[in-house]
This record gives C-alpha cells, sequence and structure tokens, in this order.
C-alpha cells in the first residue's frame, strides 16, 4: 500500500510518497520517492512517478483525501489567522473545511450537492438516533432514507425518528432566520412528530438518567432559555462561530427544554448554527459518546454568562475533532 507521508522539519512540511508492507508478522514502511514541500508541487510530482502508477490509483482515494485536506490546511495557514484561545491549534483545520465548504462544495451543482447532503444526512441521522437509543443500524438506515425500504422488526417510533431527522434538515439547510424560542419549539416539535405527542417545552421536571447535572427545573425552563438566547445573540460576534454554536448546543443540553428529543433538537441546532454561519455541519458519532459525555460534563462547570475556557476546552475540540475527521470523507 502506498501512501503519502508529511514530515515535519523545523516547522516545515515535507511529503514522501511512502510504501508499506508485510513481511511476516511485520509491516515495513519505506519513503520511494521525494514529492515537495507544498501541495501544489506534490499533486505535479505525483503523477510522473510511472514506476508505482499502479498502487497511486490503488490508493486513488486516501490519496486524494490527504492532498485536498492539505492543500487547503496549507491555504488557511498562509494567512496567519488570529489565535482562538478555545480552538488553539485546531482553529486552522476548521477553518480549512469551511473554506472548502465555500469555494468548492456550495459551487457543485445542485444535484451533486444534493446527492451529498443526502450522504451526510444518512449518517448525521444514524449517529444522532442511535446515541438516544435507536437500535435502526446504519445499513438500514441507508436503506430507509435511500430506498424507502422498512427494516424489519423495528417499532414505527425508530423508523419515525430517522424519517423526522431527515425531513428536519433539509428544512433547515436554507434558513437564515433569527434563532428564537418559537423557531426552537418548532423544530423539535417535527422532530418528534409521530415520536412523542409532547409539544413545546416541558411543564414538568426531569431527570436526566446516566448524568451528573440538574436540569432546569420546569418552571424555569422559558426564563432560562430567554436567557440563552439573549446570550447568544450578544455574544454572536464576540465568539468564532464554532466556539459560539459549541457553547450553545451544551447551554440548551443543560437546560433540557423539552421532554423528550433534547439530545436530538441540541444537535440539530448546532449544525442550524453552523450553517447559517457558512461552516459545515458535523456528526457527533455514536462510537464517541463516552468523550463526548465527558467533555459535555466538565462544561457543566461553566456559567452562562462566562463561559471559562477551561471548561469548555474539550468540549470545542472534541467537537472541532468530530467536524475534521469526518468532513473530508462525506463532502470531497
Amino acid at each position: 500500500m502506498v501512501y503519502i507521508y508529511k514530515k515535519i522539519v523545523g516547522g516545515k512540511s515535507y511529503y514522501y510518497l511512502r510504501i508499506s508492507e508485510r513481511k511476516g508478522k511485520r509491516v515495513i514502511a519505506k519513503d520511494i520517492a521525494y514529492l515537495g514541500n507544498k501541495i501544489e508541487e506534490v499533486k505535479k510530482n505525483i503523477d510522473k512517478l510511472s514506476d508505482y502508477k499502479e498502487e497511486i490509483r490503488k490508493a486513488h482515494k486516501t490519496i486524494n483525501l490527504f492532498l485536498e485536506s492539505n492543500y487547503y490546511l496549507e491555504k488557511i495557514k498562509s494567512l496567519k489567522l488570529k489565535k482562538d484561545e478555545f480552538l488553539k491549534e485546531r482553529l486552522e483545520e476548521v477553518e480549512s473545511c469551511k473554506l472548502h465548504y465555500n469555494k468548492i462544495f456550495l459551487k457543485k451543482d445542485q444535484l451533486t450537492q444534493q446527492e451529498i447532503l443526502k450522504n451526510f444526512l444518512i449518517e448525521f441521522a444514524f449517529n444522532t438516533t442511535s446515541i438516544e437509543g435507536n437500535t435502526i443500524n446504519l445499513i438500514e438506515a441507508k436503506n430507509l432514507l435511500q430506498e424507502g425500504l422498512t427494516p424489519k422488526d423495528k417499532t414505527l417510533r425508530e423508523i419515525y425518528d430517522l424519517q423526522n431527522t431527515e425531513k428536519v434538515f433539509f428544512d433547515i439547510i436554507n434558513l437564515k432566520g433569527k434563532l428564537n424560542n418559537d423557531f426552537i419549539i418548532k423544530l423539535h416539535d417535527k422532530l418528534m412528530d409521530n415520536v412523542d405527542p409532547r409539544k413545546g417545552y416541558r411543564t414538568t421536571d426531569v431527570r436526566v438518567v446516566k448524568s451528573n447535572f440538574e436540569a432546569t427545573p420546569a418552571k424555569y425552563v422559558s426564563t432560562d432559555m430567554n436567557l440563552l438566547l439573549k446570550w447568544y445573540h450578544d455574544y454572536e460576534d464576540k465568539f468564532h462561530p464554532f466556539v459560539l454554536a459549541t457553547i450553545f448546543h451544551h447551554k440548551f443540553e443543560k437546560i433540557h427544554p423539552f421532554a423528550d428529543g433534547n439530545g436530538r433538537t441540541g444537535r440539530m441546532l448546532l449544525n442550524y448554527i453552523l450553517m447559517t454561519k457558512d461552516y459545515p455541519p458535523i456528526i457527533i458519532h455514536k462510537v464517541t459518546r463516552k468523550e463526548f459525555l465527558e467533555a459535555m460534563r466538565i462544561a457543566d462547570n461553566s456559567e452562562l454568562s462566562e463561559p471559562e475556557v477551561k471548561n469548555y476546552l474539550n468540549l470545542v475540540q472534541f467537537s472541532a475533532d468530530e467536524l475534521i475527521n469526518g468532513y473530508w470523507g462525506i463532502f470531497l
């Protein structure tokens, strides 16, 4: 197998074509060609390697992903962005995803955009619902949402759960309205259609299972949501958009304004905010649920009025990793 390997020497990047081969129980890796120190140079030189054309072709997807993600990362690095105390070293990678999303993805024809977004939606719907206990697996989710094939031995509630997620996601893609209580309640009610009959903000107290925080008492839900929305609009231009969306998501979950569906609604709102700020949507994956909940738990120590870096650092960087690790495989 061949792949591109990046060496950092004295703060500078140098790229090599590397081959790895299994010999007995050992995997031997060696550099077989120097490709340059700029991605544009690498792109030109890799096409000249006639001795490894077949191997390069087999590894095309992996190599292309590496080249494109690093190309946009180089573009962002050249801008020398102002540092962000929450995102730290992940700032440039988040911005490289945004750059590709706006310069390439959003310039594709409408049909291609829809196909890519559909692929994203299937993974998003599977993960956001399975985190909450939905037992429909990824293959079944794909068959349901792409082919209309109903999975066997699954409840109607689980099926509506995914179908509602698809409908709401495509509804919010082009919305640019002001984030307010009416919007949030309508979004939640659509997500929970035929899943849970309780509409609007809850009127009874809830206990959040397997969590260490106490949700806002029912009598104060409207008050806390108004405070959260005021904070959001007051700080909209003071935080990096990705940080703003992440903190809003956490504070929303801590209030837990609905009787059910808070997690699904919160993750949909996270993506709504990101997309209104021209950032790509992200997926909080089921396999990283433990790390996600731990980062949320640490953030619980922060006050709404003054979100401290030490409390939100883990959550912001976790969310950034979810974007960085998931974006290129879907949107490239």
